[in-house]
């Protein structure tokens, strides 16, 4: 694939247009593709007056576009080019252009899938594979494929893996067009920062300043970092024709017009950005970019449903965009921060924002889409099937979705506010209870950057503080400043959301509304503070969460939390404002669950029956319950005795030996039942539960007699059987009945003296002479002095050398020479 000069790639465009459907182009930096390639296709006959729309990926970047092609126009924003964002659009019945932010498309295309009235649409830096772009080309597909077959689509990037979106696009042509790079040197350094990233970077700029002419672009990860830099620099007095000029998105459009102008002649300018500069902008004048390396992207946790910033290490194919703009106008310089050998374990680029971000905002627009499957569309990645069904369970929970996943009503009308599902819900929510303008408020704070800023050391998380300095009640906080500018966005939101919703102003008293607004939105974030704790909550899904410093919400009982760092294994609360308990039964009755709980107690080893009104996992009252249902105090006890283990039962001596005489038999006929500690335990409900009735302690199991619940683990003909078949005594030849003891080892003992044997020729054996008994024949005394199975071979070849020791020991007992013609005797003395 040639690149050709965009001059020659533009003509190229437009025939692969005229014949197809799709294309790509590939154009390096300083190409100009952002501005020339709309203005160059509006007169192409296949548009037939139809308009253009093109994507960027950030605000600025589209008012930039726009106000570039207006004045290569020589006409103002709003006629030919225009532009449409966020809370502020320039168009006219006269645009042809509309260069839009991402967001916007989606909600073109939900309004009219055909697209009507637009010819092209181009989706610029797609290499930063948002997920609006994302979901804004998988939507653009489908129009294509269902209602207009004549719809183009422009994918261009400057870095693109083009393999895949060339085959999503089904074979687009691809066209790839050189830049006009002037040549940058790289410079890298000898070795990792040590320390803190700022005073490394002013090092730089003061570096670069004494070697290098022109301005300086410098990239930092964000504005915290912007502030920091941008006092240093002022506090080490560079010289009045050096200009420190901020770049953010948060800034008003006339401060950061004044940061893109080149800077007045005689002066120099710091540009201080984020990774806001990185594309589709041109700072006229910068030669030198000073690269920090680093970014901050928002990161979606499924585990929490947290989104957090995270600040993450720039990756090759960003830096190189960034390296780029130090060459646009002339030669120049990047200083890159970091060594060679750390660029080199850069990873190639970022992954899409789809595989990382929250998935709500998709889930509604797709649920509206009408797709239940989002495999029917066609993507570059696939939504995670389980960040996906994460973002439904919301929905479902904010009844935007009904369990089938098809949208509700109400989803329709939150689909209808633009903002994310969460605050949308609040304020359709809030509507009818008349707190509908105070919710547009809190909305649009939560929506937009802090517009508090705090000084080191300060910190204060209460929302009740933004919303009084929104309204203007708070002008001087000791330790911060009122970002105005922010305010006046935040102000300018809310009164956009409530022309849509038809509200006026917020009147009255507000302030005090504010928790149970928030509890709409984040229902699984009301949290309770932990008994004896200043501080430390749990909120409803269970995690925990923690106010840092000293904190005027510490002693609040419950709060609804806005924000949080979710990392760690308590999260930090960055917004949250109190809710009252009695507010939330009121308001949000049907968050709130009566749970009936049978549980055992370890500690008093009884069942303790419990209700529960529960919000999510926060239990809100806890008192006992009357009548609770016999069959789960049954269930919950039998719990606590498998915790216990069957000793805690109280086994009669007879209990344990009719245990070990079943055993036996079990052990030569399986029919007979397994009663072994691990089978008893295993099947308590069985055996032990129709027992139970009234009994919701282990002291009152303890007084149960067991050997009913025994029994009924026999049929009536073994409970015949077990007499004959495993006895418990045997009679001797002495006449004496002798106990039988099952629990000494396989076979049963018989214990008995030994001249109560005499006579005796073969072994007792009992389970219908299957078993033979294990013979412990006694001494006078009481002791053992041969255990055999064998009696036979024991008066043979063994009795005579017992006789002549115990003869000797008992001289008045019975010793005869043969013991098998002797009469047996129970006496322990002769006769005399």
């Amino acid at each position: 694939m040639d690149r050709l000069p965009i001059e020659e790639a533009i003509p190229t465009l437009r025939e692969r247009l005229a014949t197809g459907r799709s294309a790509l182009l590939t154009a390096q930096p300083g190409a100009g593709k952002t501005t020339r390639v709309p203005l160059a296709l509006l007169d192409e006959p296949w548009l037939a007056g139809q308009k253009v729309i093109m994507l960027e990926p950030r605000r600025l970047a589209a008012r930039a576009a726009a106000t570039y092609m207006a004045a290569h126009l020589g006409e103002p924003v709003g006629r030919t080019v225009g532009y449409r964002i966020r809370h502020e659009s320039k168009v006219s019945p006269a645009t042809r252009i509309e260069v839009v932010t991402e967001g916007i498309l989606t909600r073109l295309l939900q309004q009219d899938p055909s697209l009507a009235g637009y010819g092209l649409v181009i989706f610029d830096e797609f290499h930063e594979r948002s997920l609006q772009a994302d979901l804004g080309l998988a939507f653009a597909r489908e129009s294509q494929r269902l209602f207009r077959e004549d719809l183009r689509l422009l994918v261009m990037s400057a870095t693109l893996d083009c393999a895949a979106v060339t085959a999503l696009l089904s074979d687009a042509t691809t066209i790839s067009c050189e830049g006009r790079l002037f040549p940058v040197t790289t410079q890298y350094l000898d070795r990792p920062i040590e320390g803190h990233l700022e005073p490394a970077v002013v090092r730089s700029i003061r570096l670069a300043l004494a070697k290098e002419p022109g301005s300086l672009l410098i990239f930092l990860p964000g504005m915290a970092e912007i502030r920091r830099v941008e006092r240093q620099l002022r506090e080490s007095q560079l010289g009045p024709d050096v200009i420190i000029a901020p770049l953010h998105g948060e800034l008003p459009q006339a401060e950061q017009d004044q940061a893109i102008r080149p800077a007045p002649a005689g002066h120099r300018k710091i540009v201080l950005a984020t990774s806001i500069a990185e594309t589709s902008l041109t700072i006229e004048g910068v030669r030198v970019v000073i690269d920090a390396g680093l970014m901050r992207v928002p990161r979606f946790d499924p585990r929490t449903g947290l989104t957090r910033l995270d600040t993450i290490r720039v990756t090759q194919d960003a830096a190189d965009q960034r390296r780029g703009r130090a060459g646009r106008l002339e030669p120049g310089t990047c200083y890159r921060l970091w060594s060679n050998a750390e660029h080199q374990a850069l990873l190639p680029r970022r992954p899409p924002e789809i595989l990382e971000a929250d998935l709500a905002p998709l889930a509604l627009d797709l649920a509206e889409w009408g797709v239940l499957d989002a495999n029917e569309l066609s993507w570059l990645n696939p939504p995670p099937a389980g960040a996906l069904a994460q973002a439904r369970d919301l929905l479902r929970q904010l009844g935007a979705l009904d369990a089938q996943g098809t949208l509700t009503a109400h989803g329709r009308r939150l689909a209808h506010v633009t903002v994310h599902p969460r605050l949308a819900h609040m304020m359709v929510a809030a509507v009818p209870l008349g707190f509908g303008s105070w919710a547009c408020d809190l909305a649009a704070l939560l929506s937009e950057r802090d517009i508090l800023q705090g000084g080191p050391g300060w910190r204060n998380v209460d929302l009740r503080l933004r919303m009084e300095t929104l309204h203007g009640n708070k002008e001087h906080l000791a330790g911060a400043t009122i970002n105005r500018t922010g305010r006046e966005r935040v102000r300018r939101a809310s009164e956009q959301w409530r022309r849509q919703l038809q509200l006026g102003a917020p009147s009255g008293d507000g302030i005090e509304h504010l928790g149970i607004l928030l509890s709409f939105a984040y229902p699984d974030r009301v949290a309770q503070r932990l008994a004896g704790s200043d501080g430390r909550y749990r909120l409803a899904n269970g995690r925990g969460a923690a106010l840092q410093g000293q904190q005027g919400l510490s002693q609040e009982d419950y709060l609804v939390v806005a924000q949080l760092d979710g990392t760690g294994d308590w999260a930090r609360i960055l917004a949250a404002a109190p809710v009252r308990l009695q507010d939330l039964e009121r308001y949000c009755a049907e968050q709130i669950c009566s749970v009936d709980l049978l549980e055992w107690d370890d500690r008093s080893e009884s069942v303790r029956a419990r209700r529960q009104r529960r919000w999510g996992q926060l239990i809100l009252e806890d008192r006992a319950a009357h009548e609770p249902d016999p069959t789960h105090v049954t269930a919950a006890l039998l719990l606590g005795l498998r915790r216990a283990g069957l000793a805690a039962l109280s086994w009669t001596k007879e209990q344990q030996q009719w245990r070990a005489r079943i055993a036996l038999l079990h052990r030569i006929d399986p029919t007979w039942p397994d009663l072994s500690d691990e089978a008893l335990t295993k099947n308590l409900e069985q055996w032990l539960g129709p027992f139970l009735t009234g009994v919701t302690s282990l002291a009152q199991l303890r007084r149960l007699d067991l050997q009913a619940p025994l029994d009924s683990l026999l049929t009536w003909q073994q409970r015949q059987e077990l007499p004959r078949l495993a006895p418990t005594h045997i009679t001797v030849p002495s006449g004496s009945h002798v106990r039988l003891d099952y629990e000494q080892g396989e076979s049963p003992v018989l214990a008995v003296r030994l001249q109560e044997m005499f006579g005796c020729q073969e072994t007792p054996r009992i389970a219908g002479g299957r078993v033979p008994v294990m013979a412990h024949l006694l001494s006078p005394a009481g002791r053992p002095v041969q255990v055999t199975k064998d009696l036979a071979s024991f008066w043979r070849s063994v009795y005579q050398d017992v006789k002549k020791e115990l003869r000797g020991r008992y001289p008045r007992h019975h010793w005869p020479d043969d013991p098998l013609s002797a009469q047996p005797t129970n006496r322990t003395k002769r006769r005399t």
